[in-house]
């Protein structure tokens, strides 16, 4: 079945890219346009079901949708490079422009004076607002007339569509689009997640149930589950089921709904779930993961994958629905994820001090003084737990897969 993306963003940058990637892009490209960023939440909510995944077209729509808590699907957002920002630079001095006197708004100050240095520009005169969440249209427009009357600026270069409109009528302001190249870029990286999500989701999970006698009633629990029940030689009972199925059932591997209930019913409940590359590999974790449980506590579950990750879920989590940390701290969080206190009180301060710029494998690695194969596995880790989304990716001029952005809450 072809992957349909919906496209978020102005219109016209909407049929921006929905022409440059329906000529080489993936699937189908479905626009959902705004006239104003502040629509994004409910543009996003009206797609409903009709798109696998969502391209936003700049960071801004893709941070309001973010802090809104509706991306229920992959979701990425098309960067602004300095290539964007040099050709911008060079249509500006071909029309005669002073281009040493510019301000310039969501690129990152490190990056505009890096592409201005290259291109043997003076930068000692260049105003730079990054762009962080909380932001206002408001806010970038003020910013520009003030390095207007302050700063001399002669341009405006703006990488939102609602600031153009009122900078246009005040000062020469000119509005940055994204290059061919990052969106057909985005779209392959998209396609990649998306499609890696849904054979994930479609990875086989089986069940260990370990209770003290029968239970007449068992099947009628576990039928949530969507799946299939079979008893065990050794007396216990196996649930076979699906990965997405099982995720979306337990909250993304924070609660167990039918673990209380069982233990109501008989004192003690241990279940345990694999998820394996074969059946037989999530067999094997499911047994590992049952005994775990068993060490936990009355009543546990816990749900073992194929990177060494247990997460594990006792019995009185099952009363906190719908928090994002579970019930218990940091204690109970190092439990479930693997990760020990000391590592989780130093990514706590990584966490505290990303300015609202989201964490990548880099940063964790070099705040840990870790490899990065082992930093992916930990913020991995954290957003099976619940306290890392991705939130979409960085580019950064470096070449090979661009690095996904989480934002981290611990």
């Amino acid at each position: 079945m072809p992957l349909t993306v919906g496209v978020i963003g102005p219109e016209d940058l909407v049929r921006k890219v929905v022409a440059v990637g329906g000529q080489a892009g993936p699937g189908r490209l479905l626009p959902l346009p705004y006239r104003h960023e502040a629509e994004t939440t409910d543009v996003v909510t009206g797609a409903g079901s009709t798109a696998d995944a969502l391209l936003f077209t700049g960071v801004v729509p893709h941070s309001l949708a973010a802090a809104a808590g509706v991306l229920d699907r992959p979701a990425m957002y098309v960067p602004y490079s300095g290539a964007t920002l040099l050709r911008a630079l060079v249509e500006l001095l071909r029309l005669g422009h002073d281009v040493s006197r510019v301000s310039i708004d969501t690129l990152r100050r490190d990056e505009v004076l890096e592409t201005l240095t290259e291109a043997k520009l003076p930068t000692e005169h260049i105003q730079v607002l990054p762009y962080r969440p909380g932001l206002t249209s408001q806010d970038l427009v003020d910013f520009h007339l003030d390095a207007r009357d302050t700063r001399k600026s002669r341009v405006a270069i703006t990488c939102l569509g609602s600031a153009f409109h009122v900078l246009e009528h005040r000062t020469h302001a000119v509005r940055l689009a994204p290059s061919r190249h990052s969106i057909l870029a985005t779209l392959q990286a998209l396609a990649l997640a998306t499609a890696g999500q849904h054979s994930g989701d479609a990875q086989v999970a089986l069940g260990v149930i370990d209770l003290p006698g029968a239970d007449d009633r068992l099947a009628d629990d576990v039928r949530i589950l969507g799946g299939s029940l079979a008893a065990l030689p050794d007396g216990r009972r196996l649930v076979v089921t699906t990965r997405g199925v099982l995720e979306k059932a337990t909250d993304r591997f924070t609660r167990i709904p039918f673990l209380d209930v069982l233990a109501a019913r008989h004192g003690t409940a241990h279940v345990g779930f694999g998820l394996g590359r074969t059946a037989a590999e999530a067999e094997a974790l499911a047994r590992r993961a049952v005994n775990r449980a068993r060490s936990v506590g009355a009543a546990a579950g816990v749900v073992s994958m194929t990177d060494d990750v247990d997460i594990v879920i006792d019995g009185t989590v099952g009363d906190t629905e719908g928090e994002t940390a579970p019930a218990g701290g940091a204690a109970l969080l190092a439990r479930r994820t693997g990760i020990s206190p000391q590592t989780l009180d130093r990514l706590r301060e990584l966490a505290s001090g990303d300015r609202g710029e989201g964490l990548t494998a880099h940063a964790v690695a070099e705040h840990l003084s870790v490899q990065q194969r082992t930093a992916r596995r930990i913020l991995k880790r954290l957003e099976r737990a619940g306290v890392a989304v991705p939130t979409g990716i960085r580019q950064e001029g470096q070449t090979g897969r661009p690095p996904i952005v989480y934002r981290v809450r611990l």
